[in-house]
């Protein structure tokens, strides 16, 4: 099948599982795919025994090995993804709260890895089952950023304080980028393909990937404003911003640089005045229009793949009570993280009890949590950790995802309508 046909099969799959839940379901409609497409895998999956000779899931996994979700969506739709969120951010609150952004996107995040990992390898061996640390310090860094694509999709119909809302966007934008670039450096250590990592090989690491990607990022953006100031053409900004969201994400990549911490970067300048003032309101409006299709798009095409790529998944007992005993303890992870890299400094005093319990419920994992866990290595360690990755990533978008609501009414019941 050729990749137009492959594109329209998944959209044809898209809409007829969005009408579907509309009717029947009426969740959230990236939730809704989410679940039709997780039901249809798992009926596969019932009936495929039951029919000898003939291999019911050849064909959905011979898809999906042509959409190569890892490739597809760490190197293609992110950039279209962390664009369209970016240029929506608040930019005055979120540098008013620069600092609670950067602690809980670095120092969070980094956080989350080790304590993800020290709990994962205390929980396996009590299953019998062998992981090396190093697999352990790939798991939490597979699981430890939060997704843009869920947390900036949840933040819109959520009545939270606008402040909380700036630092919940910034974090999620920032720190699949910083995740990303732990992921990279661990996974040579656990394949063997390093040795070992020195903490000034990481940091040297990290300052060419994270911090020279938000440099390329500024510098790109910067350029595309005073390129297109004075044009006074929709098309030409529209054109304009899917050039730079391309090109910016694409640039990073061959540097070696983060391209969604670059992105990201790059499509927060069309927030700034100087954004403002190089497109007019007309313009701006029309951006928005255009940059909010391409998102729900791409969100309904990513949640109806991570649905079906539960095929990709061999069930084994001892990896469901992993899973069911990690899930908990992410959660718990997440609130530790969350409480060490900002409550005792960056928040105020008398929101902090609230924010840790909104930040840590709404930590919701997505698409690039997958990616990662897709684009392991084979073999027995990625048939171990990939149905944990999985349902974590469920977990916090279904159970989280649709309980934030209820989180967000108990404690700023002044906030919600």
């Amino acid at each position: 099948m050729n990749s137009l046909g492959l594109f329209a099969l998944l959209m044809v799959g898209a809409t007829c599982f969005g009408v579907l839940n509309e009717r029947l379901l009426k969740l959230p409609m990236t939730i809704g795919i989410l679940l039709i497409s997780m039901v249809i895998s798992m009926l596969v999956m019932l009936i495929n025994p039951l029919i000898p000779g003939y291999d019911l899931q050849h064909i959905p996994r011979s898809l999906l090995g042509q959409v190569n979700l890892p490739e597809t969506f760490l190197e293609g739709a992110l950039s279209f993804l962390l664009f369209a969120g970016a240029m929506q951010v608040n930019l005055g609150l979120l540098l008013a709260r620069g600092k609670a952004v950067a602690a809980l996107a670095i120092f969070g995040t980094v956080l989350a890895v080790a304590l993800l990992a020290g709990a994962a390898w205390f929980v396996f061996p009590l299953l019998g089952m062998h992981v090396p640390f190093s697999w352990c310090v790939v798991l939490g860094a597979i699981l430890a950023p939060t997704d843009p694509v869920s947390v900036v999709g949840m933040l819109r119909r959520l009545g939270l304080p606008d402040s909380l809302q700036a630092v919940f966007a910034g974090e999620s934008l920032f720190n699949d980028g910083v995740g990303v670039v732990i992921f990279g450096t661990v996974i040579g250590v656990a394949t063997g393909e390093v040795q070992s990592v020195a903490m000034t090989d990481f940091v040297v690491r990290f300052l060419i990937e994270a911090v020279g990607g938000g440099f390329l990022g500024g510098v790109t953006g910067w350029l595309t404003l005073k390129i297109i100031r004075g044009v006074e053409d929709m098309q030409i900004d529209l054109l304009a911003s899917l050039a730079l969201a391309t090109g910016t994400y694409s640039l990073a990549s061959a540097l070696h640089m983060s391209g969604p911490i670059a992105v990201v970067v790059a499509g927060m300048w069309l927030a700034t005045d100087a954004g403002k003032r190089a497109i007019p309101a007309n313009s701006r409006q029309e951006l928005t229009t255009f940059w909010g299709l391409i998102d729900e798009i791409l969100n309904a095409l990513l949640f109806l793949l991570i649905g079906f790529e539960l095929l990709e998944i061999t069930p084994h007992l001892p990896n469901l009570v992993a899973t069911l005993l990690i899930i908990p303890l992410s959660v718990i992870v997440r609130g530790l993280s969350v409480f060490l890299s900002t409550m005792p400094v960056h928040l105020q005093k008398g929101e902090r009890g609230k924010a840790l319990g909104v930040l840590t419920w709404g930590g919701l994992r997505g698409g690039i949590s997958v990616a990662l866990a897709l684009g392991l290595p084979p073999g027995e360690l990625r048939e171990t950790l990939l149905p944990v990755c999985y349902g974590v990533v469920v977990f916090t978008i279904v159970v989280q995802g649709l309980t934030m609501e209820k989180v967000v009414n108990r404690l700023y019941p002044k906030s919600t309508s």
